[in-house]
């Protein structure tokens, strides 16, 4: 039992510096992994197994493993439920990156994005430009919402009940 309670604590710590590091040194696009990310995701979880449970290549230690970074994350995002500093410490905060047709240059470079990228999110929202952008904002799950007055545009349908707004097709 002694081993397993090892290998718990050992994936607690793992857990707690994976989530400490990926927020000092940036998740600005988690939401949407580049190959770069999906190789340096696989890399580090094969890189800290090991560190989790030594030896132990055993079922049962797997298993204590993975529960442990199940709970923990349980625990995280229970926490961030109730404690605002706590979730802003873990997620951040949205970070403005244009506001009324006007980059934020100083949003961008926290937010560790390029104007082209910056560009190419907003095409992606189905807008032509940066002008026409009310807001874009970098949200805490690494999604880039973008308002534009493009979206004044739309129309109103009925989907199984509930007013959807959708953009005029005509």
């Amino acid at each position: 039992m002694e081993g397993y309670l090892s290998i718990a604590l050992k994936s607690i710590a793992v857990y707690v510096f994976i989530v400490a590091a990926i927020r000092v040194f940036g998740k600005k696009e988690f939401a949407q992994l580049s190959i770069i990310d999906l190789v340096f995701i696989l890399l580090i979880s094969n890189s800290v197994q090991n560190a989790m449970v030594g030896a132990d290549s055993s079922l049962e230690g797997g298993l204590v493993a993975a529960f442990s970074l199940f709970l923990m994350n349980y625990v995280f995002k229970k926490i961030s439920l109730f404690s605002k500093g706590f979730s802003k410490a873990i997620e951040g905060e949205p970070i403005m990156l244009i506001y009324q047709g006007e980059v934020k240059l100083g949003g961008l470079e926290k937010a560790q994005i390029s104007v082209d990228q910056l560009n190419a999110v907003v095409r992606e929202h189905g807008v032509e430009s940066v002008e026409l952008v009310n807001l874009a904002m970098l949200e805490v799950d690494g999604n880039i919402s973008v308002l534009s007055d493009n979206f004044k545009k739309s129309t109103k349908r009925k989907h199984k009940g509930h007013q959807v707004i959708g953009k005029n097709t005509a």
